[in-house]
């Protein structure tokens, strides 16, 4: 399978940077590949782009982020945030990104 769906849910940036390299690797590798913030980790729009990391902002530029969770920014506010970013914000499962969604485009899902 050439298409993946990482779902990235802790609000660790150490962890969140695996997500990020994962994506970059697998892209650089001609995959196609998403990236989708839950949980704490939508929290990490702003710590990431406040740090200037690299790996972050290689991944925005490539547009991998294909979504942030819209009711876990609202609930962690960070929503007005998140919305003024420039990334995807939404959700089609009572405003959070469902797996169901990608596996029925043929991805396959990969929490972190």
């Amino acid at each position: 399978m050439d298409k993946f769906v990482i779902f990235a849910f802790q609000g660790n940036p150490t962890c969140f940077v695996h997500v990020l390299l994962n994506a970059l690797d697998m892209h650089a590798k001609g995959k196609d590949v998403k990236v989708v913030l839950e949980g704490e980790a939508v929290k990490l729009v702003k710590a990431m782009t406040e740090a200037k990391n690299p790996l972050f902002r290689k991944v925005v530029e490539l547009k991998l982020i294909d979504s942030v969770c819209r009711a876990c920014s609202a609930t962690l506010g960070v929503l007005e945030y998140n919305e003024q970013s420039g990334l995807p914000v939404g959700g089609d499962m009572s405003n959070h990104p469902s797996f169901l969604s990608y596996i029925e485009k043929g991805y396959q899902v990969i929490t972190l």
